[in-house]
């Protein structure tokens, strides 16, 4: 069913990330089926699914069930289906994980997905909104992981050069250099943090000279 949503749904989802497409995948289908099992089938409206840029919107005609509050939604709660003779067989034949659970489910898994957690309103009708990351929040994203990906290449250089310093201690610059895949100022920077750091020392010149290994 939320299949049909998948090329507007995954705009914003890293195309290789294939976990994160499938889980939203799920939350949005167990959004629309609970909204199918759960509406009020005396009414004359239908179950209304509108995807826009930053959110998508379930709208279900028809009321919570009495003592069903849309606060208790956000927590555990008691399993009150409005349509008991749908609800088990959709859960039967795996359209919903489990009876009474669905709520949470969603909410657990867009936290997972690093959205924003559903709302859930009661006017008239019943809605639900699943979040989508805005451009704003896709950049701070990016720029985010691009800052880890930078501090991990540090973190792997500042390994890497004490580990070979380790193996031989007269190893020069240059060669930490070719070993690492870095320019030589990369690498006196490395070093400069390893003297600094008490974890090496130099004995001797630049020539003839080597280092030793503190901790």
């Amino acid at each position: 069913m939320g299949r049909f949503f998948e090329p507007f749904l995954f705009e914003e989802l890293p195309a290789k990330d294939v976990s994160a497409q499938q889980a939203y995948l799920t939350e949005v289908t167990e959004t629309i089926v609970n909204a199918v099992v759960h509406r009020d089938y005396l009414s004359t409206g239908s179950v209304q699914v509108m995807l826009f840029k930053d959110r998508l919107e379930v709208w279900n005609p028809g009321r919570l069930p009495k003592g069903m509050t849309v606060e208790k939604l956000n927590g555990e709660h008691a399993s009150l289906p409005v349509n008991p003779l749908l609800a088990n067989p959709v859960y039967l034949a795996g359209y919903i994980e489990q009876v009474g659970t669905g709520t949470n489910d969603v909410i657990d898994r867009c936290v997972e997905l690093g959205l924003r957690k559903p709302e859930f309103r009661q006017d008239e009708d019943f809605m639900v909104t699943l979040w989508r990351r805005t451009e704003t929040e896709i950049d701070q994203s990016d720029s985010e992981s691009k800052e880890k990906s930078k501090e991990k290449s540090k973190e792997n250089t500042l390994d890497k050069v004490y580990r070979l310093i380790s193996e031989n201690p007269k190893i020069t610059t240059v060669e930490l250099a070719e070993l690492c895949g870095v320019g030589e100022n990369s690498i006196y920077k490395t070093v400069r943090k390893l003297r600094e750091s008490g974890r090496i020392v130099r004995k001797g010149g630049d020539k003839g000279g080597e280092w030793e290994i503190i901790g």
